[in-house]
């Protein structure tokens, strides 16, 4: 969990770095306890951060505002957060993994799309999930973070 929780900070810190001159918003796919959020919104206190979860459940203090919590089903929802997310956001973290291997790449399918949508060109997608998306060029990982364990990508067009 160390290792994970590692990657993952490594990966959030270098996309913050590498769209800090864009302009847009972010997007949070999977609040959870809600400790990725709570880094984001301190690591960029001057974005606006729309989060994607089915049932949230985190502590009060890591809550998005209530605008920018967008409640359900990321298949259901990306979709309709497209007339509410202007303009097109530069970051999106998606911390959708269930650890069911098969689940896991089926519902990266299905939000591939839809999460395009709401990116700008330039942004970077960082995912605990690979995706398969041809606009998508992968880049290196930081240095300390092993191939496999976290997946990040810039959109190309």
């Amino acid at each position: 969990m160390i290792r994970r929780l590692e990657a993952q900070r490594a990966c959030l810190e270098s996309a913050v770095g590498r769209v800090e001159t864009l302009p847009g918003p972010y997007l949070e796919l999977g609040l959870g306890n809600g400790r990725t959020f709570d880094h984001l919104r301190e690591t960029a206190p001057d974005r606006d951060i729309f989060v994607f979860e089915r049932k949230p459940a985190a502590h009060p203090d890591c809550m998005p505002d209530p605008e920018f919590l967008i409640e359900g089903d990321f298949t259901e929802t990306l979709h309709r957060a497209l007339v509410q997310i202007k303009p097109k956001a530069v970051l999106a973290h998606c911390d959708i993994g269930t650890g069911i291997k098969v689940v896991d790449e089926e519902l990266a399918r299905q939000i591939s799309h839809d999460l395009d949508a709401l990116l700008a060109i330039g942004a970077v997608i960082l995912s605990d999930q690979p995706f398969k998306k041809g606009n998508w060029t992968p880049f290196s990982l930081p240095v300390n973070v092993d191939s496999g364990r976290y997946f990040m990508y810039a959109k190309t067009s």
